[in-house]
C-alpha cells in the first residue's frame, strides 16, 4: 500500500471513477463488482491516549483503501494488491489467532473476518483487488483503513451491521488478538466513522464520538519524513504496560481509578513519588495530552489560531520528552514547518518513531510549507520527503456505480 501506482491506476491523475473503473477491470469480474473504501487517518491531537480510555481527535483523511470485489460461495477471501501483484488468500475454516502462519499483509483482512465472526456477524467470502493511496509505515492508518474497506466486504447483505463504534471495536480487537499489534481503538473508529470536514472528538471509554467542526481557512497538511514507522509491537506494548502499572501504582490510593483517564493533573503530582521514573513521565503525557484535546477543540471552535499553535507546540514536546516516541527526523520536520509563515501549528501524529506530521495551515500558505519542506528537510535528514495537502472525508463504506 505505497504511495506509487502503475499509471493507470494513479489516483492522482484520474478521477474516482477512473480509478474504480481501474479496478473492476483489474478484477476481470464474472459478474458486476462491487467497490468499497476505507479513509486513512490523521490524528490532530490526542496521541497515544486512546488504549489509555482517553479522548481523541483525528479525522479521516482522503487517503484511502479502494477494494473491487465479487462474492463467492467458497468459504474463503483471494485478494490481490496492485501494489504488490500476487493474490493472497485464507479459508474461513479453522480461522483463528493459533492457527495463524507467517505474517503477511492480507492477516488484516483475516483478523477482521475472525473477529466478525466471533462477534457473532455472518460473513462471506470474496475474491477483489485492493488498491491504496496511504503510504506504508507512515503513521496514517493504512492496516485500519484496509480493516475497514474489508468488514464492508465480508458483510453479508441484509444483515444487521453494528453502528461504526461497534464495528471499530471488533476490527480493532481483531488486529489484537489476530495480528498480536495491542493498538487502541482510534485508528479504526475514525475509518469508520469519518464525517467531511470535520474532525472527530472520540470518547475511547465509551467508543462515542461527536463531530467537530474544523475552521474556515485551515487546511491539513501531512508530511512524510521518510524514515517509516518503527515503532514495532514490543515497544507499542511496553508504553502500553508502563501506562497500566502506572494505573495499579496509583490506584492503591486513588479510590475509582481504572484507568489513565481517571487521573487529572492534581492526582498525578500527589502520587509522582511512588511511581518509577520512566512511569511518571508516560503518565504525565498522557493525563496532560487528554486534557489538551479538550482545550484543542475549543480553540478550533473559537477559531484561537494562537492557542492552537501553543497545544501542537506542547503535545509534539510531550511525546518528544515524556513518551519519548518522536524522532530526529520528526522532530526536523516540524522544526521546518513552524517556521513558515502561514502555519498555525505543527506536531508528529500516529504512533512514533517515524512517520508524519501534521500542520494546521492558513489557505494560501499550503505551497509556502510544501516548499520549504522540500528545500530543507533534505539536508537536514538526508531523507526524501512527501508532502499531502488533505481534505477530512466520510467514513469507510461502499461506492455505488458513478
Amino acid at each position: 500500500m505505497s504511495d506509487g501506482h502503475p499509471q493507470d491506476l494513479s489516483v492522482e491523475a484520474q478521477g474516482a471513477a477512473a480509478r474504480a473503473a481501474a479496478l473492476r477491470t483489474r478484477l476481470n469480474a464474472s459478474g458486476p463488482a462491487q467497490l468499497v473504501r476505507a479513509p486513512g487517518r490523521v490524528n490532530l491531537i490526542g496521541e497515544h491516549t486512546d488504549y489509555n480510555e482517553g479522548l481523541v481527535l483525528p479525522a479521516a483523511i482522503d487517503r484511502e483503501v479502494w477494494m473491487a470485489f465479487e462474492p463467492w460461495d467458497r468459504p474463503e477471501v483471494e485478494l490481490t494488491s496492485v501494489d504488490f501483484g500476487e493474490p493472497l488468500s485464507f479459508s474461513f475454516e479453522g480461522l483463528s489467532p493459533e492457527t495463524r502462519g507467517a505474517k503477511r499483509w492480507i492477516d488484516y483482512v483475516a483478523a477482521t473476518a475472525w473477529a466478525m465472526r466471533d462477534a457473532g456477524l455472518p460473513i462471506r467470502g470474496f475474491r477483489g483487488v485492493m488498491d491504496s493511496n496511504i503510504p506504508i509505515g507512515s503513521g496514517l492508518s493504512s492496516s485500519a483503513a484496509l480493516e475497514m474497506a474489508s468488514s464492508w466486504a465480508l458483510a453479508v447483505p441484509g444483515a444487521p451491521r453494528p453502528d461504526a463504534g461497534k464495528m471499530a471495536a471488533i476490527a480493532q480487537r481483531g488486529e489484537n488478538k489476530y495480528v498480536g499489534v495491542n493498538c487502541g481503538i482510534m485508528d479504526q473508529f475514525a475509518s469508520a466513522a469519518g464525517v467531511a470536514g470535520h474532525a472527530l472528538l472520540i470518547d475511547c471509554r465509551v467508543n462515542q464520538f461527536k463531530a467537530a467542526p474544523m475552521p474556515a481557512g485551515l487546511s491539513l497538511v501531512v508530511c512524510e519524513t521518510g524514515s517509516l514507522r518503527k515503532l514495532e509491537a514490543s515497544a507499542y506494548n511496553t508504553r502500553r504496560s508502563e501506562c497500566e502499572l502506572g494505573v495499579k501504582l496509583i490506584a492503591e490510593r486513588e479510590p475509582g481509578v481504572k484507568a489513565l483517564r481517571d487521573v487529572d493533573e492534581a492526582m498525578l503530582e500527589r502520587n509522582l513519588s511512588r511511581l518509577p521514573e520512566v512511569v511518571a513521565r508516560r503518565c504525565e503525557h498522557i493525563v496532560r495530552e487528554d486534557a489538551r484535546v479538550m482545550e484543542t477543540v475549543s480553540a478550533l471552535a473559537s477559531g484561537d489560531l494562537d492557542e492552537l499553535g501553543q497545544l501542537f507546540a506542547a503535545s509534539h514536546a510531550s511525546l518528544r520528552d515524556l513518551y519519548e516516541v518522536s524522532s530526529p527526523e520528526l522532530d526536523a520536520m516540524v522544526e521546518i514547518a513552524v517556521a513558515v509563515p502561514g502555519v498555525v501549528g505543527s506536531r508528529m501524529t500516529g504512533a512514533g518513531f517515524g512517520g508524519c506530521t501534521v500542520s494546521l495551515v492558513k489557505h494560501g500558505s499550503e505551497e509556502a510549507l510544501r516548499d520549504a519542506v522540500l528545500a530543507q528537510y533534505q539536508k537536514k535528514t538526508g531523507l526524501q520527503p512527501r508532502v499531502y495537502i488533505v481534505a477530512a472525508v466520510d467514513g469507510a463504506g461502499p461506492i455505488h456505480d458513478q
